[in-house]
């Protein structure tokens, strides 16, 4: 009898067990919404005041990565612990667990711009936590709202609609340092490179061309100045440039498309997952890879993706604050078709 009991409860905690691994995930914009509504209860009437905008107001598609003096929103500074830690949990839920080190990363690395920039005259405000949570309508499973968290370096914007999240972009992700050389305490650690895959991979691909993929790819022996349509509330648009994914080998197509999984990974699974799925039935062998620029690190360089649905657009051309060339990266993924919930339309 306690041998047939014993099993009979091996059986149950199997079952149990196995139910649990397939279960359906939660989807990610319910998780948002939820997290969204915890943090709205955490704050009193003042702060409530600076942290929500109407969904139709124009400031939702105000964005910018540079250090603005003013900035719409809650400053993370101005948060309690309680309130932070609910903060943190509606950036933890939106993106994947490596998404969220990287947006800690770019954050913390104002303190090396801080240390490195001190005896500077007129340098802008370097703090890791001034970055602003601002939420667009109401938390609701039932309805639209959005939401988004910005400041140097650094701007995510989300729509949810009814549960689904259907706006990702525009995503910026920045990093100054790119390489960290020097430790200062707060910052990431010596050799960091926080964007390492959203750069190495695009040099990888574009020494790996042959001299007739090169003659199509590079578009410029100079790299631009920054990306285009820095802060405007539409993504850049024109016919894409550079050699088209089926002008590439399986090896060089599957470089390309790691690049473009590195930059979606950042995201939560279920978002990664949708945006990858758009690309590929829009035609992945449509997808165009453009390079400006070095090829080689330390020199100013550039990369550009486009494809039917969305523009990806990589600068590393300035210093960073010790001097060293292009070691201070502007990233950006832009969607054509819903670019804040309104692209393409």
């Amino acid at each position: 009898m306690s041998r047939l009991l014993t099993l009979l409860l091996l059986a149950l905690l199997f079952a149990q067990t196995a139910f649990a691994q397939k279960a359906p995930a939660r989807a990610v914009g319910l998780e948002m919404t939820d997290a969204a509504a915890k943090f709205l209860a955490s704050l009193n009437a003042a702060e409530i005041a600076k942290t929500t905008i109407p969904f139709d107001d124009p400031r939702r598609l105000d964005w910018h990565n540079i250090p603005k003096p003013q900035r719409k929103g809650l400053q993370i500074k101005e948060m309690n612990d309680a309130q932070k830690k609910l903060a943190h949990n509606l950036l933890e839920v939106s993106l994947s667990k490596t998404g969220y080190d990287k947006a800690v990363k770019i954050m913390s690395l104002e303190n090396n711009l801080f240390e490195g920039e001190k005896n500077q005259k007129g340098t802008p405000l370097r703090d890791p936590v001034r970055y602003f949570v601002t939420l667009f309508g109401k938390p609701d499973a039932n309805g639209v709202w959005g939401w988004s968290i910005e400041g140097h370096h650094f701007s995510l914007n989300f729509v949810i609609d009814c549960g689904k999240v259907t706006a990702d972009t525009p995503s910026f992700w920045g990093a100054n340092p790119a390489t960290v050389s020097i430790f200062i305490p707060g910052g990431p650690e010596r050799g960091t490179r926080t964007l390492a895959n959203e750069e190495q991979l695009a040099f990888d691909l574009v020494n790996a061309l042959n001299d007739a993929q090169r003659a199509k790819a590079i578009i410029a022996m100079k790299a631009p100045d920054d990306y285009r349509n820095a802060g405007k509330p539409t993504p850049p648009t024109g016919t894409p440039e550079g050699i088209a994914a089926k002008g590439l080998t399986a090896e060089q197509q599957k470089t390309l498309w790691t690049l473009l999984e590195s930059y979606s990974g950042n995201l939560a699974d279920e978002l990664a997952a949708a945006r990858l799925a758009e690309i590929k039935a829009a035609g992945f062998e449509n997808v165009h890879f453009a390079w400006a620029g070095a090829t080689k690190p330390g020199v100013g360089h550039y990369y550009r993706v486009q494809g039917p649905t969305f523009v990806l657009e990589l600068v590393n051309i300035q210093s960073d604050p010790a001097g060293n060339p292009a070691n201070h990266i502007h990233s950006v993924w832009r969607s054509l078709k819903h670019d804040f919930g309104v692209a393409g339309k």
